[in-house]
């Protein structure tokens, strides 16, 4: 049996919608070596989540190591589910590397999740950025667009969207008004992955607000706000903020010296979204890479 993470928290944010929420804990560490894990998820809190409908759900990520995955297995084990599929929200490791300890259960991705995996595959069950995901479990379905599932009389559908990663999947229940953001959205701050897409990002936040979500649970977040059922669509503003802030860096690099609280104070102040003082490190890498993307040294 594969132990439970010792800070693993669940909550239930709304019925039938499960939050498996890890890190955030001070002085916890998956490992005291320099580490994926740590360092780009358990420091700043990482959600996976689940949906259930009877003995049927829908997991959205598998947690960022196998006894997390285990940990999402064994509690819906207990609520009686017998039927799951997992859909992947993008490629990055923390979203997909408990998915072994699911058996044979369906994978869903956007056709550019599955390429980004097949193409990485070896590196990632290698280790070649510690620890390894081995096996990998690639998706057995893929999709463009958008794709309408039903769990029981639920209606979910996936939307594709270039945010943060060029093959971002969101969960969108348009009868409860919910979003499954994945990484499209972070509190406070999104992480930068691919600066050559902010003005691709910008963009498709502007698409992902048009659907006017009620309740947003993004992957990266304050675990109070998540468990208390999310952020409002003030969410989506402050990143566009935020987003914007980077592209100015290209015509005015003087601004990166500018306080991230100076650059996100307002949202701060309107309660869009959270101070967590590990997102100044965060804000800082994000800053070299866009000052790296714009050839600014």
């Amino acid at each position: 049996m594969i132990p439970s993470p010792p800070h693993l928290r669940i909550f239930e944010p709304h019925p039938g919608i499960f939050a498996y929420y890890d890190g955030r804990v001070p002085g916890y560490r998956f490992d005291p070596r320099p580490n994926w894990v740590d360092d780009g998820a358990l420091e700043v809190g990482v959600a996976s989540f689940a949906l259930v409908q009877g003995h049927q759900a829908i997991v959205y990520d598998t947690g960022t190591t196998l006894a997390h995955g285990a940990a999402v297995k064994a509690h819906l084990d207990g609520l009686g589910v017998t039927s799951l599929r997992i859909v992947y929200s993008h490629w990055h490791k923390d979203h997909v590397a408990g998915t072994a300890t699911f058996g044979a259960a369906p994978v869903i991705a956007n056709s550019r999740t599955a390429a980004h995996l097949a193409q990485r595959k070896a590196e990632i069950e290698a280790g070649a950025e510690w620890p390894p995901i081995d096996p990998l479990v690639l998706p057995s379905q893929t999709f463009d667009g958008m794709l309408a599932l039903t769990l029981g009389a639920l209606r979910v559908e996936l939307h594709c969207f270039n945010i943060h990663s060029d093959d971002a999947t969101v969960i969108w229940l348009p009868e409860a008004g919910i979003l499954l953001a994945g990484d499209t959205l972070e509190d406070p701050v999104t992480y930068v992955a691919e600066p050559e897409g902010f003005a691709a990002h910008l963009a498709d936040l502007g698409r992902l607000a048009t659907l006017n979500p009620v309740h947003i649970l993004p992957c990266h977040g304050d675990p109070d706000i998540i468990a208390a059922g999310g952020h409002g669509v003030g969410l989506i503003t402050a990143t566009q903020t935020y987003t914007r802030f980077l592209i100015s860096l290209k015509d005015d690099p003087g601004r990166a010296k500018t306080p991230l609280r100076d650059i996100i104070g307002a949202d701060l102040e309107a309660g869009h979204i959270r101070w967590f003082d590990a997102y100044a490190g965060v804000h800082a890498l994000n800053v070299t890479a866009a000052m790296k993307e714009y050839g600014h040294g």
